[in-house]
């Protein structure tokens, strides 16, 4: 009789026992999305980064034009009659009131030949937020290094600034 019941115990716990009916729920979960306007930069028209107009002298220097269209000379350089300086600027769009990183680039100017100068690129933040339609502006000054002795001519060039939301 032991045998029996141990068989009959072994069998019952081996055979998975089916779901009775009303043994399941089902609900139903929720998913969201949000689409961001992208962001996106423009070069505000007419504007530039102008270091100026510069008299090099036999040791160098550097030209400084800050965010506030200022500019200064350090070493021996001076500053030409008639010079002005500028800053650059920039106008960015997209998502209202989002928060945005500014990566600014270092670049050069030449004379078209082989005379060139490295400049830095500097802005007031690298991280900011759009306004509540979706706009910022902003100035990018910089630091020229002058040779010495550079010489003379019309210089230009060209920088890449990135924006990217955080």
């Amino acid at each position: 009789m032991k045998k029996i019941v141990l068989a009959a115990f072994a069998a019952a716990v081996a055979v998975p026992v089916a779901a009775a009916p009303g043994d399941t729920a089902t609900t139903q979960g929720e998913a969201t999305a949000e689409i961001v306007a992208p962001i996106s930069i423009v070069h505000d028209t007419g504007a530039s980064l102008n270091f100026g107009l510069i008299v090099a002298g036999t040791t160098g220097g550097t030209v400084v034009v800050d965010t506030a269209d200022a500019g200064s000379v350090t070493g021996d350089l001076l500053f030409a009659s008639g010079s002005s300086n500028s800053a650059d600027s920039f106008t960015v769009s997209g998502d209202p009131d989002r928060a945005f990183t500014i990566e600014l680039f270092d670049g050069a100017v030449d004379d078209g030949g082989s005379n060139s100068m490295n400049f830095t690129t500097t802005t007031d933040s690298l991280s900011v937020s759009l306004n509540g339609s979706g706009s910022y502006q902003f100035a990018v000054g910089g630091t020229l290094t002058v040779a010495a002795n550079q010489p003379a001519g019309v210089y230009s060039g060209q920088y890449d600034v990135t924006v990217s939301y955080d």
